[in-house]
């Protein structure tokens, strides 16, 4: 007869539990309203925000009228048309939030009774205060405990600028170890003046701020040196699309109003600037795609009310010529869009991997034809707003180069539920879903292939997903509840996660050591030549904010500090494997299919030849979670002994499209620093 005892004991229990957390929430309670600007939809010190993500200038397509703003009464908003070539509209708020009589009330006993679950729209999690703001700066994070040489070594971080300028919206690493990153020149002012001295009518930002912007909205970043050198652009590239061309220079596409229909080319130079012509691309290309093609030519795929794709030739400013229908974009465009910044790879036949939302087709880029439906990934969107991730896994040439035989497979991780960009962006008051934990596979070159399901450690939404040199690959940055648009989620992810592909089923992920800053919207990282990762970027608010004193109403501040994480194969245990390239006795020049040779050395020990692999990364641009252009190749090996490796070129520009790699020789699974080699 004890088990009845001990169950209403439990509940008893409980109960008190709940009373005990309403109690402390009540007494730590502030009546006070969560509202990013005020109840009357300004800033904490009375100002209006000229500009905002969802509600004026961002989003032609939708505007947030709240009822009540002009006697400061808060409401449901209503979702009103707009015109897509309308002008930015200053002075509207653009995020209101209803007062709440407990908004600090937690469950400290019970937290998961914190969490509410709502059937068929995921699990909403209430705003939380971001804790790793006060934890202070990181300082060597690393998990092995100090002097245990037996504790399994999960990563460090270490930070690389205190301030950089500009927040890191956009990143792209380039040829010369320069990372050119960019936010948008409508916010207002950056960190930065310009170098040069530069002007011109500031447009966003605070009324309080001066009429002309003097200030910087691009920075060329030194990845050694942390040396800045601030770069002139003139239309905005406001969520933006890029990639490297064949000769090395980083060529932006789209943004916003001047942005719109903008190509800029930015060559690998010591004095160079962007170069730019507004009226280049046919379409408008807000949160669109670029992919580079087997030819070096770029395709420039969707974009917010862009149901079509455009192709253009590399390193030119002339207008494009050729743009076709795509109707997969508008068969997956829903309320709040959720088929933005879609997920484009180019496959070794030719044709293109196009995924959108939940739906995913093989496309001939030269003829528009849908030359496969690919089945539906199940659960809910991928795309932006609700911004999941996703990348073609490394393409292994080691055993065989026939592109006809390959295996080809893409990921996609995270995500959230269909309507959970309205609940976080547009309702009032938010709820911020909990993010998606799935990861889907999928064989793109077998017929009838389905998804392969399985979770990561945590949830996420907004984060990276990058290739790393071993052919593993990083998750990194995010949140865990919530999507992307203006603070319109919560809970930083702070842990990356290593995903290793080869492993089996259930064997594959691993939760690596945490960063003390959170990475949240419009944050970006980058595979780095030392096999380090930087971490830079996230500014969730409508302009540049830091101080919590100055903005009382600021969430998650914006972040300027670089950071540089280095993954479990950077442990000091493993530097004894760590080969170094000698690369004045190295090829750097490739021709498809053709051999070429590496010297490499070792600073400890002996080689272990059986145990090398040499791979090849395409350095993407990485914004909005998602790294364009992004792929890794095995290669394979003819020889190698005596410090020397021959190794065979991928076959054609199907597998590695012509430009700038980032080759690296990977011993006992510890990455060299990688060499930079062109193929053409």
């Amino acid at each position: 007869m004890r088990q009845p005892f001990e169950a209403s004991s439990m509940a008893n229990l409980l109960k008190t539990l709940v009373l005990l957390s309403l109690l402390v929430g009540c007494a730590t309670a502030r009546i006070s309203s969560v509202n990013h600007y005020g109840s009357g939809g300004t800033t904490g010190n009375g100002e209006t925000p000229e500009t905002g993500e969802y509600g004026s200038n961002h989003d032609p397509a939708y505007s947030q009228n709240t009822p009540g703003d002009d006697d400061g009464q808060e409401g449901e908003p209503e979702i009103v048309p707009k015109n897509p070539n309308q002008p930015p509209e200053e002075d509207v708020p653009n995020d209101h939030e209803s007062p709440s009589l407990f908004p600090n009330l937690r469950f400290p006993f019970l937290p998961f009774l914190g969490n509410m679950w709502k059937s068929g729209q995921g699990q909403q999690y209430e705003p939380a205060e971001n804790a790793a703001q006060e934890e202070g700066e990181p300082e060597n994070v690393a998990t092995a405990e100090e002097g245990d040489p037996d504790a399994e070594f999960l990563g460090s971080w270490v930070i690389h600028s205190e301030n950089s300028g500009v927040s890191a919206m956009h990143i792209q690493l380039l040829p010369n170890n320069k990372a050119v990153w960019y936010d948008t020149t409508n916010l207002g002012f950056s960190d930065i003046e310009s170098n040069p001295r530069t002007c011109k009518p500031r447009v966003g930002g605070k009324k309080k701020d001066p009429d002309q912007d003097c200030t910087a909205h691009a920075i060329e970043y030194d990845v050694e040196t942390a040396e800045i050198r601030t770069l002139k652009m003139t239309t905005d590239p406001w969520c933006s699309s890029g990639a490297l061309s064949m000769k090395g220079a980083l060529v932006s596409t789209g943004g916003n109003q001047d942005g719109f229909r903008s190509i800029r080319i930015l060559e690998p130079c010591e004095y160079c600037d962007f170069k730019e012509n507004d009226k280049a691309l046919i379409g408008n290309r807000w949160y669109a795609t670029q992919h580079t093609l087997e030819n070096g030519s770029f395709v420039l795929i969707g974009g917010r009310a862009s149901y079509n794709y455009e192709i253009f030739a590399p390193d030119q400013l002339e207008p494009t010529t050729t743009m076709l229908g795509l109707p997969l974009l508008d068969q997956t465009n829903e309320r709040g869009e959720n088929n933005l910044y879609p997920f484009v790879n180019l496959l070794p036949d030719g044709n293109l991997f196009v995924f959108a939302n939940y739906k995913s087709i093989i496309l001939n880029p030269y003829t528009g034809e849908t030359v496969r439906t690919l089945p539906d990934l199940p659960g809910g969107t991928r795309n932006y707003p609700p911004s999941g991730m996703s990348a073609l896994l490394p393409i292994d040439l080691s055993e065989n180069d026939d592109e006809s035989k390959l295996e080809v497979e893409a990921i996609v991780c995270g995500g959230n539920t269909r309507d959970s960009f309205f609940n976080s962006d547009m309702k009032r008051p938010r709820e911020f879903f909990a993010a998606f934990k799935d990861c889907g596979r999928l064989n793109l070159n077998k017929i009838g292939s389905n998804w392969e399901k399985e979770d990561m450690p945590s949830p996420r939404v907004m984060g990276d997903l990058l290739l790393l040199p071993t052919g593993d690959v990083l998750i990194i940055n995010g949140a865990k509840a919530g999507t992307s648009a203006w603070n319109a989620a919560d809970i930083p992810n702070l842990n990356p996660v290593l995903y290793s592909p080869k492993k089996e089923p259930g064997q594959r992920f691993k939760e690596l050591a945490p960063s003390k800053i959170a990475r949240m919207y419009h944050s970006t990282s980058a595979v780095l030549p030392d096999g380090q990762i930087l971490v830079a970027g996230s500014n969730t608010n409508p302009y540049y904010m830091h101080d919590k004193a100055d903005e009382p109403t600021m969430i998650f501040p914006t972040e300027l500090r670089v950071e540089k994480f280095s993954p479990p194969y950077l442990a000091p245990a493993l530097k004894k494997n760590r080969l170094v390239i000698v690369e004045d006795d190295s090829d750097k020049k490739l021709m498809y299919g053709g051999e070429f040779n590496i010297h490499v050395q070792s600073s400890a020990g002996e080689i272990d030849y059986s145990k090398i692999k040499v791979t090849m990364y395409s350095p993407p641009f990485t914004t909005h979670g998602y790294s364009m252009n992004q792929r890794l190749l095995i290669l394979k090996l003819k020889k190698a002994g005596d410090g020397g490796i021959t190794v065979v070129a991928p076959p054609s520009g199907r597998l590695a499209p012509p430009g700038y790699y980032l080759l690296f020789v990977v011993h006992q699974d510890v990455p060299s620093r990688g060499m930079w080699v062109h193929i053409e």
